[in-house]
């Protein structure tokens, strides 16, 4: 029997099937589609934060008051929680009391002198604070640097206007969301009250990227001074956080270790008293990434049962099929058609099914996709904020071919074992069956 006659009566087979096929399929449909969703969606969730924490810059260590075994330096991701919440918009937890360490400029001076540390500035940052311009009012994010440093240090662009200056105590730089939040477009010379204060836009930044979190986008640039009249919790030589710029990534392992040993000394503190935690950029990625993927691990292992419901229902179909047919096995069988070529017609028949599931499967989880990820973008407010294109998916030709081929696969295995039977009928006995 040839391939093509194989083939056809397959085909022919599920056709006079038709309800029961596509009962079948369906569960073939459902399983691939939730597995392509959900792989597609936590790639690109995965891309997303890594596109936007490596915009921060690898060679970018954060200092950061306070220190517990769980967000030591290793885990990366304590140490920069408070970064990540003003890159999200979102208010910062009150963790600290007035008892708590806090970071000064000695700790400041001492870090410059640490070896492999290149520059290092002192930041004051803070949330929900009120801008208004015109009739409307906004609640943002905002940073005070050091001008002077954060040139150096910064991995922003310039979409119009200038850096801060040293001196500019009534400038601000703006992130690029914010220039389109009120009804008229802000743009470089216009002034903005922040807290009731007059500030003049400097400069305007260029959007951060298409990461998840908006990076700077939403965020008030100003100088150190004019950021501590709007957070009277800071001494006038304390800040929020330090950020370090490092001299070379590849030992960054090594400059961590000198820029702790200074600390140690400075604040007279050990391993075991340290009160202070340094991340990075590189462990924050690092961290999201691997909880990330255990989360679509996670949801990919409930998508899976879907499939192996639909491997059970292509079992029982052809299971069905064999019972149903017999006689024509026999005849068949009777005609000089050998086991091995009777084990292909059934293996072909549940490999069909499966490949047709897959790509069913693979259009439904196409939609799925899209509709997904709308409604995530709309809830999280990730990306799509004035007119940033975001993909919260991504969608290769990889995880299609992977999606068909396995689909198919578990369409031929769940055959198998009625195949089997089919082919080892005797032709007598066959040709008894009604």
């Amino acid at each position: 029997m040839k391939t093509t006659d194989i083939l056809r009566l397959s085909l022919n087979s599920l056709t006079h099937r038709g309800l029961r096929s596509w009962l079948t399929i369906l569960g073939i449909i459902i399983g691939v589609a939730a597995v392509v969703a959900m792989l597609s969606i936590g790639n690109g969730m995965t891309a997303s934060v890594e596109s936007q924490m490596e915009g921060l810059g690898a060679d970018i260590l954060t200092l950061s008051p306070g220190y517990t075994q769980a967000s030591g330096a290793d885990s990366g991701f304590e140490g920069m929680r408070q970064r990540m919440q003003q890159m999200m918009g979102m208010p910062s937890e009150e963790e600290s009391s007035s008892d708590d360490p806090s970071l000064t400029d000695i700790d400041l001076y001492a870090l410059l002198e640490a070896d492999g540390v290149l520059y290092a500035q002192g930041v004051i940052s803070g949330n929900n604070i009120d801008v208004e311009y015109l009739s409307e009012s906004v609640r943002l994010s905002y940073e005070g640097i050091d001008p002077l440093a954060w040139s150096y240090m910064t991995t922003a662009t310039l979409e119009s206007g200038r850096f801060l200056d040293i001196g500019d105590s009534n400038s601000v730089v703006i992130g690029s969301s914010i220039s389109t939040m009120f009804d008229q477009t802000l743009t470089v010379n216009t002034q903005i009250k922040i807290d009731g204060n007059t500030y003049k836009i400097v400069g305007i930044l260029s959007q951060s990227g298409t990461g998840g979190f908006g990076g700077d986008d939403r965020t008030i640039f100003m100088t150190q001074d004019a950021a501590r009249n709007l957070d009277d919790t800071l001494d006038n030589n304390e800040y929020s956080y330090i950020e370090i710029k490092v001299s070379d990534t590849d030992y960054i392992d090594e400059i961590t270790s000198n820029i702790e040993s200074t600390l140690y000394s400075s604040r007279l503190v050990n391993e075991e008293t340290r009160d202070f935690t340094i991340s990075s950029s590189t462990s924050m990625v690092e961290t999201i990434t691997s909880t990330m993927e255990t989360l679509s691990f996670f949801l990919i292992g409930i998508a899976a049962i879907s499939l192996i419901v639909g491997a059970i229902g292509i079992a029982n179909t052809m299971f069905m099929s064999v019972m149903e047919r017999t006689r024509l096995i026999g005849i068949l069988k009777s005609l000089g058609t050998r086991n091995s070529e009777i084990l292909k017609l059934f293996l072909a028949e549940s490999g069909i099914i499966g490949l047709m599931g897959g790509i069913l499967g693979v259009f439904l989880g196409l939609i799925l996709i899209g509709l997904i990820s709308d409604m995530g973008i709309s809830f999280m407010n990730m990306g799509r904020e004035a007119g940033v294109s975001t993909s919260a998916v991504i969608v290769t030709p990889e995880l299609i071919a992977f999606a068909l081929a396995f689909s198919t696969v578990i369409g031929i295995v769940s055959g198998l074992i009625p195949a089997r039977k089919a082919s080892k009928l005797q032709v007598v006995e066959a040709m008894r069956s009604e």
